[in-house]
């Protein structure tokens, strides 16, 4: 039995055995990912956001040729029950798994459910309902994202909604700080403050996201990622042993994020808008972002991507519909049936231009080549679908109860920035 055989057999997590009960698709829980990337050392897992089944494909391709660990995932605004694409949380394991077998896929891949927004108490109810039922679709890791909220109400949302429906073998992701650009960056109180809280919980997450500067979608400026102060909040919360996930790299060059990867604790990257992008055809620089021509609107590069035809029709969908720039991610959802009914060799042509772009950004920029042989080894010494907290409680949970987190959080002083709807 090869090594891959005997990961298949150990690694994958009980959701995942059971839907996929004769699949040689090794998909893992995120906290294998997150160990591979840490043990290479300055490596970040690419976390493509699989807003089309092209992404899925030309992603999962771009792995296996970098001997990768990857992750594939979705969040809330893209495909939860209110969505803009057709891929969703109950039907991006399947895809993921039928592409791993069909293409021989080897290498470990997370299925990750990202930004599952909390944005009020009264959404904490049906998250306890609808969580469930995305691990048992094959969810195998998942962020909790209550950064909406005021800090000690994140706190005690995430807390609830982490310890009654979330597996304790699952990736965890948490964060502090809505994804806004500028406005309302995170502190190291802020991050420390969750991560303690957290803690004292029992919990242990694997990745905290901050708003370190960046912005989901298109990046219009050259504000960009904060490398110093997402250095500073990882430096902060050493002893926690939690690692950094980045959001909105879209738009940031590829040496701000291979700074990134270098001075932080960073092990995690999401991609999203730039693989859309990029899958669709239209014409990107080096680091993925759109190029507009003279009047802001993007340029389709001819041959490639989606058909001529297909994209007029596009075009003239998002103008019916007043979308411009960055809401034409909207097209996700009534195109996807049309972008799969394309020819043979536009299809390929979609997936294989995202496969290109996927290698080039995890072997030259993110340093996660032969990533996958480490999580694979990390599975067999582990020898179970669990390898357990990083950390260990460290924060007495007498000094974190319901009262004294309100209390904590009121000495908190940092500025949540401008209200609005920021999610991607």
């Amino acid at each position: 039995m090869t090594d891959f055989e005997r990961a298949l057999d150990i690694g994958r997590p009980p959701n995942v055995k059971k839907i996929f009960p004769h699949s040689k698709a090794l998909l893992v829980s995120g906290k294998f990912i997150d160990l591979a990337m840490i043990q290479k050392g300055h490596a970040i897992c690419m976390a493509a956001n699989g807003r089309n089944h092209f992404i899925i494909r030309g992603v999962l391709a771009a792995a296996q040729r970098a001997n990768s660990a990857v992750i594939i995932e979705i969040a809330r605004s893209e495909g939860g029950a209110s969505a803009y694409c057709g891929v969703n949380f109950w039907n991006i394991a399947r895809q993921v798994d039928a592409v791993c077998n069909e293409l021989g896929i080897t290498i470990p891949v997370a299925v990750h459910a990202d930004h599952y927004g909390i944005k009020k108490t009264a959404d904490i109810t049906p998250a306890r309902i609808e969580i469930p039922s995305i691990f048992d679709a094959g969810i195998t890791s998942i962020a909790i994202d209550a950064s909406h909220m005021p800090d000690d109400e994140n706190l005690l949302a995430s807390i609830d909604i982490i310890k009654s429906v979330v597996p304790a073998w699952a990736g965890l992701e948490t964060e502090v700080g809505e994804i806004k650009g500028k406005e309302g960056l995170s502190t190291v109180d802020e991050a420390r403050f969750l991560i303690q809280g957290l803690n004292a919980h029992d919990i242990f997450p694997n990745w905290i996201a901050l708003n370190n500067g960046t912005t989901h979608g298109i990046q219009a400026s050259d504000q960009g990622i904060q490398v110093e102060l997402t250095a500073e909040i990882h430096a902060a919360l050493e002893k926690y042993r939690v690692s950094g996930a980045q959001h909105g790299t879209s738009g940031n060059d590829s040496e701000r994020l291979r700074e990134i990867a270098q001075k932080t604790r960073t092990t995690k990257a999401n991609v999203a808008t730039a693989l859309q992008m990029i899958s669709w055809g239209v014409s990107v620089n080096d680091y993925g972002n759109a190029i507009m021509d003279a009047d802001g609107n993007f340029i389709k590069v001819k041959d490639e991507g989606v058909s001529e035809e297909m994209w007029a029709d596009m075009i003239a969908y998002a103008a019916a519909q007043g979308w411009k720039g960055g809401n034409f991610k909207k097209l996700n959802l009534p195109f996807e049936n049309k972008l799969l009914g394309q020819p043979r060799e536009i299809r390929e042509r979609m997936s294989r231009r995202v496969e290109d772009f996927a290698y080039t950004m995890m072997t030259r920029v993110f340093n996660a080549g032969d990533t996958a042989d480490i999580a694979i080894e990390t599975i067999l010494k582990t020898g179970s679908h669990d390898p357990g907290p990083k950390a260990e409680r460290i924060e007495d949970p007498a000094a974190w109860t319901p009262e004294s987190i309100h209390e904590r959080g009121a000495l908190l002083t940092g500025s949540k920035g401008p209200k609005g709807d920021f999610d991607d």
